[in-house]
């Protein structure tokens, strides 16, 4: 099984880059989303993937953190999810927004994801809302894919030219594993953490944590 590639990316496609890896050419599907993010063509880069493997069909897919991966892993793992389906929900709203959709039971932003109907979003959220803790507690570890040096010097796109780096998705794992261990539920912890996620994008562990609270805290 192929779990990563590392390589020189030599082709972009719509849906797709082709990656040189030690002179062999692996072509790899990914989301838009992924896709916007991988750096230019000639630039090095790297992908947890998940091989697919039919009687008449050898398809790699690539993730840019393991909590992607593993998403895709459980929205395929649904009835009607095929893998196109899982990269149009990742593509369109990314790992931390696919989790925080599914820990709050939001079926109609899953629905957001092109060819996706009310009732197929229905299902992935029935279906995996209780794993949703679990893959929100893998952002902070190993989230993000290190780009392998290049073992001879190559162009680099300029400074300005480069995306920006992601905020930290480990103060969503930290907040999760606050909440638990104050006796919390992982269901309703994860469901508190994604909400103020949804309200505060950018906070840390400690904002995250007091916002969470709020919104656990008895009603009246």
């Amino acid at each position: 099984m192929i779990g990563r590639l590392a390589g020189r990316i030599d082709y972009r496609g719509s849906d797709h880059v082709l990656l040189d890896v030690g002179g062999v050419g692996y072509i790899v599907y990914v989301s838009d989303r992924t896709l916007m993010s991988l750096p230019a063509t000639g630039e090095f880069a790297a992908l947890y993937t998940d091989l697919v493997v039919r009687e008449d069909l050898l398809q790699l897919f690539g993730f840019s953190s393991l909590q992607e991966k593993e998403w895709h892993r459980l929205l395929t793992s649904v009835q009607g999810i095929g893998a196109k389906a899982s990269m149009a929900i990742l593509g369109a709203l990314g790992a931390d927004g696919t989790s925080r959709a599914i820990a709050l039971g939001d079926w109609t932003a899953i629905r957001a994801a092109p060819g996706v109907g009310p009732k197929l979003a229905q299902r992935v959220v029935n279906e995996l809302k209780d794993k949703a803790p679990a893959v929100m507690a893998m952002a902070g570890s190993f989230s993000e894919v290190i780009e392998p040096e290049p073992t001879a010097p190559a162009p680099r796109a300029p400074a300005a030219q480069r995306p920006a780096p992601a905020l930290s998705p480990a103060a969503q794992s930290d907040a999760l594993s606050a909440l638990i261990n104050l006796g919390y539920q992982q269901g309703e912890a994860a469901g508190a953490v994604a909400q103020a996620l949804g309200e505060a994008p950018d906070a840390g562990a400690p904002e995250l944590i007091r916002a969470s609270l709020k919104l656990l805290a008895p009603k009246g």
